[in-house]
């Protein structure tokens, strides 16, 4: 088995949507193909997504685990800078941070990207 590894972005095997409760983000991350959910399970870890909105949000990121809609549910506190009512912020209702999410490039083994059929970003 190889170690090297190979740049796949999130929005090449996911789809998302995101929305507003209060003042968190909620971000719905599906594969976009069924093999390719334990890829999301084990890669898009919360770390991982609160490593990717540092500097945006305030607050913990909790992450929640739907294997039967091949989903992974993410909710950002403090994200909405008090809350679509409250907040100066131009997404006060969360909507972009589904695409902000879809930028996120992730790390797989050569090996595992190629017996997935996974597509390969170059760069």
């Amino acid at each position: 088995m190889s170690s090297d590894t190979v740049k796949v972005r999130l929005l090449d095997v996911a789809h998302a949507r995101s929305g507003d409760k209060g003042d968190t983000a909620n971000v719905g991350v599906i594969a976009l193909k069924p093999e390719w959910y334990a890829l999301l399970d084990r890669y898009v870890t919360r770390d991982r997504v609160a490593q990717h909105f540092r500097g945006m949000i305030t607050g913990d990121v909790v992450r929640f685990e739907l294997p039967n809609l091949l989903a992974l549910n993410f909710l950002l506190h403090g994200a909405l800078g008090g809350g679509g009512t409250l907040s100066l912020k131009t997404d006060a209702q969360g909507k972009v941070y589904s695409t902000a999410l879809l930028r996120m490039v992730l790390d797989v083994p050569a090996d595992e990207a190629r017996q997935l059929g996974l597509p390969v970003h170059a760069g």
